[in-house]
């Protein structure tokens, strides 16, 4: 399998409180993964890491065999637009409309003429089912769907990596299964992904693979079948407590 993340044995401490203590492991091309852990375990820390928003205090984080832990802020834009990150709140621009707020990664990293940039656009609006939505500003969008049009941006460069934190989070059954539809819509298109969540039957639906955090370290890491066929006391108790 071919290697598209590689992280070796990460730490990060915030003051006083160790979050992570050697966290290592890898994400395969065309996979997408499952992050889980209880609430404090540094998931959402861990994805951010990832693309250099959180600087890691020692260990190695490899995208395509290219160590990206050590690079300047400039360095990280080229990689940022192969390993895009979908932020759980969809962080978007309040003063832009959805096709604008979509748009814009284009505008910003690409040489595309308007033309292309609006057909562009409106393909993954159509993926997202937030076409007829284009004009509309984020306030006026339900949770659910701010969090369609942020899984919109973070795919707007053609990424090889998407990196999911909590994009269920918040929201009804409903909403919760079309941000999965979406999701493995992306998966079938060749996008490998890190989904973050507290949701153990969503991550189920999506994930080939699970890992959870535990002390600081990858305490387990193993296919949906492993998990739900472990006799470990943790991982049980882990998975009927969320």
């Amino acid at each position: 399998m071919e290697t598209l993340l590689e992280i070796k044995n990460v730490t990060k401490s915030f003051e006083d409180k160790q979050v992570h203590q050697g966290v290592t492991f890898n994400l395969y091309k065309g996979e997408t993964i499952g992050l889980l852990g209880n609430s404090g375990t540094g998931k959402s820390v861990l994805l951010r890491s990832l693309i250099g928003l959180e600087e890691i205090d020692s260990g190695e984080i490899y995208y395509r065999k290219q160590r990206i832990d050590n690079l300047s802020e400039e360095e990280l834009f080229k990689i940022r637009t192969k390993v895009s990150y979908s932020f759980q709140s969809g962080a978007l621009f309040d003063s832009a409309s959805v096709f604008e707020n979509v748009a814009y990664p284009l505008f910003e990293h690409t040489q595309l003429k308007e033309s292309e940039v609006e057909t562009r656009v409106m393909e993954i609006l159509n993926l997202v089912n937030m076409a007829e939505s284009r004009d509309l500003m984020p306030p006026d969008l339900s949770g659910g769907m701010q969090k369609r049009v942020g899984l919109a941006r973070s795919m707007a460069l053609n990424p090889e990596v998407l990196l999911y934190d909590e994009p269920t989070a918040g929201l009804d059954p409903l909403n919760v299964d079309l941000v999965l539809d979406i999701m493995n819509q992306f998966k079938k298109r060749g996008f490998s992904g890190i989904f973050v969540t507290h949701d153990i039957p969503a991550a189920k639906k999506i994930c080939d693979r699970l890992l959870i955090l535990r002390d600081g370290k990858i305490y387990f890491e193993g296919t949906i079948e492993q998990f739900e066929t472990s006799d470990d006391i943790f991982i049980k108790n882990f998975s009927s407590s969320l």
